[in-house]
């Protein structure tokens, strides 16, 4: 599986010069004077957003959870509404949504902002909303060892949107549960109906 099992610790930032050459090819196979005032910096501009946007190739994703603590809270913990932006690894075209976290401790607890950073290492890089809802909740499951996850991910997709079928409006859910979520079928529900609030 690819995503987060290939990470490789590098970065736009550590090629720039080649991913600015690039751009300013790619411009030219389309058709473009890349002489012109508008392009001239398009190729610096180009690489200082794939250098934001593609910032999850250069961070392992189970570091930025961080430190743990010991905690014995044992009931539901919901992090919901968490915005991320992403990039279509089929067509390289942006695809967007929300986040919704929800976990039972099992004596270990992380920082709410942590699970924000999560969502962000996962997703600024070459994506398929599947693959994110499924590594959000293995590497949850794998750090924290909780009672259960459960990840939903709602995206849109301007592959789908823009391009295509073109179905602007058109929403993309994903769901991963693990432990009880996976086998109690009223945590989930409560897990849902939270949400709705």
């Amino acid at each position: 599986m690819a995503g987060v099992k290939d990470y490789v610790n590098t970065s736009v930032s550590d090629n720039r010069e080649k991913v600015e050459y690039h751009i300013r090819e790619l411009l030219k196979l389309i058709g473009e004077n890349v002489e012109r005032e508008g392009l001239l910096d398009t190729p610096a501009r180009v690489t200082r957003m794939y250098e934001e946007i593609f910032s999850g190739y250069s961070v392992d994703p189970r570091e930025v959870l961080g430190v743990t603590f010991d905690e014995q809270h044992e009931e539901l913990v919901i992090v919901k509404d968490i915005v991320y932006y992403s990039q279509c690894e089929h067509h390289m075209a942006p695809f967007f949504g929300k986040v919704h976290i929800g976990y039972v401790p099992s004596g270990q607890i992380v920082g709410l902002s942590k699970l924000a950073r999560l969502v962000d290492a996962i997703t600024r890089r070459l994506q398929v909303q599947e693959r994110i809802t499924t590594e959000i909740a293995d590497i949850l499951e794998e750090v924290l060892k909780p009672q259960g996850v459960i990840v939903v991910v709602e995206g849109e997709h301007l592959c789908m949107c823009a391009r295509g079928v073109r179905k602007p409006g058109s929403k993309t859910v994903t769901t991963a549960a693990r432990g009880v979520f996976k086998t109690d079928a009223a945590g989930r529900q409560e897990f849902m109906s939270l949400l709705k609030q």
